[in-house]
C-alpha cells in the first residue's frame, strides 16, 4: 500500500503523517518534525514546471485544463521521482509521503500514480492561513495571479487555488477526504474510516483541542470571501 497526505500548508497534514509513521508506515527518509520528506527543493522546482501550464483567467479564476489530457512533461517525472527515491526504493510493505506542496501538482502526481492512496487533508481555511508558510506567495512556485500586497489576502489567494486545483482534478481511484477538526474532536470514528480506507490499524496521536477556531481571538483579517463555497461545502458554516 502507498499513501500520500493532500492539503495546503497549515492544514494539519502533520497530524496525519504522525498518525501514519507511528502506525508502521515508511513514510520516506529522512522527515522533519511536521513529517515532511525532506529535502524538498526537487518538488518545489517541479511545481514551476508544471504551473508552465496552468492558464491564469482573471481573478481567482485559473484553466487547469491543459493539465489533465496533455503529456506529462518529462523533467517534472524526473523531478518527482527525484525527490520520492527513499520511498520508491523502499520495500516496506506499507510506504508514503507527506509533503504540502503535493498539492500544488496534485493533477498529475494523480495521473503518475494512479492507484495509490489519497488523503485530502481539510481545515477551516480561516485557521490555515494564520500562520505562514512556504505557499502564502504562488509566485514563488511559478503560479500567474493578480497578486496583491496585503499577506493575509495573499494567502487566501492560495487557499483559494489549491482548493481549485483540487477540485478541477477527476478524482483518483482511492480517495477519502477528512476534516481535521473531525480528526481532533472525534478521533475514534475519523481512524476508524481511514483503516477501512487504508486497510491497516492506525495508531493514536495525542491531539490540541486548542488547534481548532483559534481564528476566533484571531486580530488580523482571516475571512475572506473566496472562502465561503467552501466554508458551506465542508460544513463550517451554516
Amino acid at each position: 500500500m502507498m499513501v500520500t497526505v493532500i492539503g495546503r500548508g497549515h492544514g494539519g497534514t502533520r497530524a496525519m503523517s504522525h498518525t501514519l509513521s507511528e502506525s508502521g508506515v515508511f513514510m520516506g527518509a529522512p522527515l522533519n518534525d511536521s513529517g515532511d520528506l525532506l529535502p524538498p527543493e526537487a518538488m518545489y522546482e517541479a511545481c514551476r514546471v508544471m504551473a508552465r501550464h496552468v492558464r491564469h483567467v482573471k481573478g481567482l479564476t485559473w484553466d487547469f485544463s491543459a493539465l489533465h489530457d496533455m503529456p506529462i512533461d518529462p523533467e517534472w517525472t524526473g523531478l518527482v521521482s527525484s525527490y520520492l527515491t527513499s520511498v520508491l526504493e523502499s520495500d516496506a510493505q506499507h510506504k508514503g509521503w507527506k509533503l504540502p506542496e503535493t498539492t500544488l501538482m496534485y493533477p498529475w502526481i494523480v495521473r503518475l500514480f494512479p492507484d495509490i492512496k489519497y488523503i485530502y487533508w481539510i481545515r477551516d481555511p480561516r485557521d490555515s492561513i494564520i500562520g505562514r508558510h512556504k505557499t502564502d506567495d504562488l509566485a514563488d512556485f511559478g503560479v500567474t495571479y493578480d497578486c496583491v500586497d496585503d499577506e493575509r489576502e495573499r494567502r487566501a489567494i492560495s487557499w483559494k487555488y489549491q482548493a481549485e486545483l483540487y477540485r478541477s482534478t477527476p478524482p483518483p481511484r482511492n480517495l477519502i477526504e477528512v476534516r481535521f477538526e473531525d480528526f481532533v474532536f472525534d478521533q475514534e470514528r475519523t481512524l476508524a474510516s481511514l483503516e477501512t480506507f487504508l486497510g491497516i490499524p492506525l495508531a493514536r496521536i495525542a491531539v490540541r483541542p486548542e488547534s481548532v477556531g483559534r481564528w476566533q481571538a484571531d486580530q488580523e483579517p482571516h475571512d475572506f470571501p473566496c472562502f465561503q463555497e467552501e466554508l458551506k461545502m465542508y460544513g463550517y458554516v451554516n
